[in-house]
């Protein structure tokens, strides 16, 4: 109990010592991981034979990754990234094996060893690459989307090429395998194949119904406790079942756990089972990547680090080069390209997951499969570089040479579309978020989209007086514009633009000023709200505070000003010439004496406690069309 306990200590030290340093220093949470396992394992030798033990109970990580990536793959995302899900994604993922694949049977390997080679090597770092991606704001960019999309492919892939390596196993390999252990019994094993497999294709079946017909109400019976602990152990039992039925049967467990995961997209139970799950993921999958590093045969890499060094090279120069290849051809441009061929030419954590997955089923001999680990380890540990050099060299360049950052892709469709994401935009969209809406902010300022994703503020870079973009944003679908950009042109064009192409929808829009109020409203904004009119009447019933006025009668005489301005905003709007000089419009000024005035004279009774028989119109520079 003693050695349980003190081995346990050492995993978790090694974790919160070292992955909190990684991440500040940029290197991700991936590699702090493996530098922590490297640290206990070959470095200080302070773990030794148990680490194989642990990296057992730790692969149910890998097994509860997959089941959340399945939860995250909604039907309506997948159809809009479909082309570059599937030609980009799939073009890199079979390139790469192929490629690598050429390479190994160069160098010697059978057949089934390279291919082997190229699934485990064709995949990237979906943990490192989408971390730094989010942190330095260009996920939304074109190089960006481009990167998630064969990321996703990638993550997919790895079901089809679990099922796959059992399939082209070694014979020698194999037969040490079962020899040594290395499969368990299996529900239907001894049985003749034209038996096995409906039988297998029937559970999975009616794994799938279950899950359709039967997890819903299950789940809402479950919620309906109030027991945070009892979902928590009905998610675990969700994961924990699945892997258990798919052992049983002869399939893989994270195939299981993925299938699972994909019915479980739409459930209204999605969010909590991902938040429920995802310290366990995180924790489970940590572990796994120290046993990963602990594991590294350093000795291995000093003899053979001439080997290993230019093995690491060649994948990412491969990588790259096939990269360089699709991104050309689906026309990536400015930075988008030298940012994707760079962001995924490293090989990836779910390499370690297949490696040791293709050594248990005699797909691989160890030796080579040590050898690959060490090429897997070099090339992410090398990935902050690449991203270095992007930052540095290849951005600042491609600027220089007139490539600028286009417009980020837009992958989502949500109710509110807000324009702009300064002082007013942030506020807004806060305020929005916080009540549970889901917002679409767009912004053509590149320091604000990549600052503010540092804090974790999600926005998209592009001209939103581009109508294409304001299309790609789903604006034909929306519920409510809000226009809070500070250019006071581009602001009437874009009101103009959709009140013309979309009459029906709400629009909200910010002023600078009167004049702006009234060209707003010409253009056809369904409410207009100027910027520093809410700062103005609020400073006003300050100051009649600290004249000596009653607050509550200065709140009234405020509030009731603000429906009087309002009123007389909207009169002057209707009579707004903008051929006329700003202060040569007669009609205007007759509004504005008249309604100054009755204003005055109004404020007067109220004052002296006496009713005023006035109603504001519903609200004031404001108007619902259709």
């Amino acid at each position: 109990m003693t050695a349980l306990f003190t081995s346990a200590f050492i995993y978790l030290a090694a974790a919160v010592l070292i992955v909190p340093l990684s991440k500040r220093l940029g290197l991700g949470s991936v590699l702090g991981y493996l530098l922590a396992g490297i640290l206990i394992g070959p470095t200080l030798h302070l773990v030794g034979q148990e680490t194989h033990d642990v990296q057992h109970v730790a692969e149910f990580g890998v097994v509860m990754m997959l089941f959340l990536i399945g939860l995250e793959l909604e039907p309506a995302m997948l159809w809009k990234l479909r082309a570059k899900l599937l030609g980009l994604g799939g073009l890199q993922v079979l390139g790469t094996i192929a490629a690598i694949a050429i390479l190994a049977l160069i160098l010697g390997q059978p057949w089934q060893v390279a291919i082997t080679a190229g699934c485990v090597l064709a995949l990237s770092s979906t943990a490192i690459v989408l971390q730094t991606l989010g942190e330095k704001g260009l996920l939304n960019s074109p190089g960006g989307q481009a990167s998630f999309s064969v990321l996703l492919f990638q993550d997919i892939a790895v079901i089809p090429m679990l099922a796959l390596l059992p399939l082209i196993a070694l014979p020698e390999l194999t037969a040490a395998a079962h020899g040594a252990g290395g499969h368990e019994a299996t529900l239907f094993k001894g049985l003749p194949g034209y038996i096995q497999a409906p039988a297998i294709l029937a559970i999975v079946i009616g794994l799938i119904a279950a899950f359709h017909y039967l997890s819903h109400p299950f789940l809402r019976y479950i919620a309906r406790s109030r027991m945070r602990e009892v979902y928590t152990a009905t998610a675990l039992m969700l994961v924990v079942g699945i892997a258990a039925l798919m052992s049983l049967i002869g399939l893989s467990p994270a195939l299981g756990a993925f299938i699972a995961g994909v019915v479980l997209a739409d459930s209204e139970y999605r969010h909590e089972l991902e938040s429920t799950l995802e310290p366990f993921k995180g924790l489970l999958l940590g572990l796994f990547f120290i046993t990963v590093g602990a594991g590294i045969d350093f000795e291995l890499l000093r003899h053979e680090y001439h080997i290993i060094l230019a093995l690491t090279v060649a994948v990412m120069a491969i990588k790259a080069a096939v990269l360089y290849v699709l991104g050309k051809t689906f026309r990536l441009r400015g930075t988008g390209l030298p940012l994707f061929t760079l962001a995924l030419a490293q090989a990836g954590e779910f390499g370690f997951v297949l490696l040791s997955f293709a050594v248990q089923h005699g797909d691989m001999p160890e030796d080579t499969a040590e050898r690959l680990l060490l090429v897997v380890a070099l090339s992410m540990l090398l990935t902050p570089l690449l991203f270095i050099a992007y930052d540095k060299l290849l951005a600042p360049r491609a600027s220089r040479d007139g490539l600028k950052r286009e417009a980020d892709v837009i992958a989502e469709e949500n109710p509110i579309i807000i324009l702009g994401h300064g002082r007013v935009g942030q506020l807004v969209d806060d305020l929005l978020l916080s009540c549970g809406y889901h917002t679409t902010v767009i912004d053509y300022d590149v320091e604000t989209v990549e600052g503010l994703s540092r804090f974790g503020v999600k926005s998209y870079f592009g001209d939103a007086s581009q109508p294409a973009l304001l299309e790609a944003a789903g604006i034909a679908k929306a519920k409510l514009l809000i226009i809070a950009i500070d250019q006071r042109e581009q602001a009437v064009a874009i009101t103009e633009h959709v009140r013309r192409a979309h009459p029906n929808l709400p629009i909200i829009a910010r002023a600078y000023d009167r004049i702006h109020v009234y060209e707003l409203y010409n253009a056809g904004a369904s409410a207009i709200i100027r910027e520093t009119f809410d700062a103005a009447i609020r400073t006003g019933r300050t100051a009649l505070e600290v004249l000596g006025m009653d607050a509550e009668k200065a709140q009234e005489i405020s509030e009731f000003y603000y429906h009087r301005d309002r009123h007389a905003t909207q009169q002057m709007a209707e009579a707004y010439d903008p051929n006329l000089p700003r202060f040569g419009n007669e009609r205007m000024a007759a509004i504005a004496k008249v309604n100054r005035a009755i204003t005055r004279e109004m404020i007067a009774k109220l004052l002296r406690g006496e009713p005023v028989d006035w109603q504001p119109r519903e609200d004031s520079v404001t108007r619902h069309k259709g």
